[in-house]
């Protein structure tokens, strides 16, 4: 059954390649149009070669065609062989100087003068040659047939041309079967270099999909920011302060209604004990979108709420002599808050230290550089559930840095660095 499958592949195969197919007439065609857009170099050479003096000539025909040579290179691959070469997009339109004066330094510009110099002509010359392998075999291959056609004292050859003639036909027939392949062959040259020299250079292309990429991933988290800040201005002035007067009734209430069975005072109690917890729990949640006091008073009095609020003692050094970016403020809260989170779920410290300093980065700027260390027993494992994976995809999303050292044992070390620009 194998056998019968690979050997219907392979007859479907040969029945694709064959010289009569649409693939070989395709790539025929393909390559018998490069000719004509490589005439007018042609011509300006031939015209060197009859009047040296004007050794110019065919670099200006180029250099005033080359737009519609380009055109014209673009049509015929997107036509003929369904590839779509995609134009140059310029700043400026090119019937105003800034324009001309743009695509004339323009890199892509030199790329597109160099296909039609170089590729354009050896790609007519390789055409030509696949055009006379087509004539050739198909004259070599029916060389008896011309002994029919054309007319002769002897029906047949003589014997002494038998041999001659029997390698003519064997010829042609070889050059048939060769010449589909040398205009495949050409055709996918043709086809690299149009991709290299007409397009637009794909190193800068992805340069610029980067920043693309990283502009809107800027706007994705100042959005997301502001977003979080619009519901935790909206928690804490509406539902928390409905909470805040609820609870304050309920307290009144119990503290005025003396006369009350003992039935509804219990009620009015665990409605004002359930209010408070509801009131808490909320703050939490508040905090945890974003806190006001980020926004209000910056990095070390956020950080200083953590600290106060965590179970274990934590010293804090925030050193910073100018504020970083919102975005990076927020990233840098919810790094400490998870760290400390971590360190007291997992670490089993009696102590902890937060510093946070702002250092130059180079090229890059400044970085907000937070370090996290606690006396623990060490061995934090990203893969084991500890939260460090979380740590990661937060300092990732604005392009941040995060080392671990955590031997068995302890201490453990979390490093993280920011870019302040964000």
């Amino acid at each position: 059954m194998a056998t019968w499958g690979a050997l219907k592949r392979s007859y479907t195969w040969t029945a694709a390649h064959t010289p009569w197919s649409a693939w070989a007439w395709r790539n025929t065609a393909f390559s018998t149009a490069a000719i004509p857009p490589a005439l007018p170099l042609v011509t300006g050479f031939l015209l060197l070669t009859a009047a040296p003096g004007r050794s110019g000539l065919p670099l200006l025909l180029v250099v005033l065609l080359c737009p519609l040579l380009t055109r014209l290179q673009r049509s015929r691959f997107r036509v003929l062989l369904g590839l779509d070469v995609p134009p140059v997009v310029h700043a400026h339109p090119w019937r105003t100087v800034r324009g001309l004066a743009e695509r004339l330094r323009s890199e892509a510009t030199r790329r597109q003068y160099a296909y039609h110099l170089v590729v354009s002509p050896l790609a007519a010359l390789g055409a030509a040659l696949v055009v006379l392998a087509w004539a050739g075999g198909l004259a070599g291959a029916s060389a008896y047939a011309w002994v029919w056609v054309i007319p002769s004292d002897d029906a047949f050859p003589e014997a002494g041309w038998t041999r001659q003639y029997d390698l003519l036909t064997v010829g042609g027939a070889l050059t048939l079967l060769a010449a589909p392949w040398m205009a495949a062959v050409l055709t996918r040259l043709d086809a690299l270099a149009a991709a290299s020299l007409l397009g637009p250079n794909r190193a800068r292309e992805l340069q610029r999909r980067v920043e693309d990429l990283a502009e809107s991933r800027a706007g994705v988290l100042d959005a997301a920011d502001i977003e979080r800040r619009r519901i935790e201005r909206d928690l804490h002035d509406g539902a928390q302060q409905r909470l805040v007067s609820l609870a304050m009734n309920l307290g009144i209430a119990r503290a005025t209604l003396t006369g009350l069975p003992p039935e509804a005072k219990a009620v009015i109690d665990e409605a004002h004990r359930e209010a408070k917890e509801a009131i808490e729990e909320l703050s939490n949640l508040v905090r945890g979108l974003h806190p006001a006091v980020l926004e209000d008073r910056g990095l070390d009095a956020a950080l200083s709420g953590i600290a106060a609020r965590a179970p274990l003692p934590v010293e804090l050094t925030v050193d910073l002599a100018e504020r970083p970016g919102p975005t990076v403020e927020a990233v840098a809260y919810f790094v400490v808050s998870e760290a400390l989170a971590n360190v007291a779920k997992h670490a089993r410290a009696r102590r902890c230290s937060v510093t946070v300093t702002r250092v130059p980065g180079g090229p890059r700027g400044d970085l907000l550089r937070v370090v996290v260390t606690d006396d623990g027993v060490g061995g934090a494992d990203p893969a084991g559930g500890t939260g460090l994976t979380g740590l990661r995809k937060r300092v990732g999303s604005v392009d941040g840095t995060i080392l671990i050292n955590s031997p068995q044992g302890g201490p453990t070390v979390v490093t993280v660095e920011l870019p302040c620009g964000l």
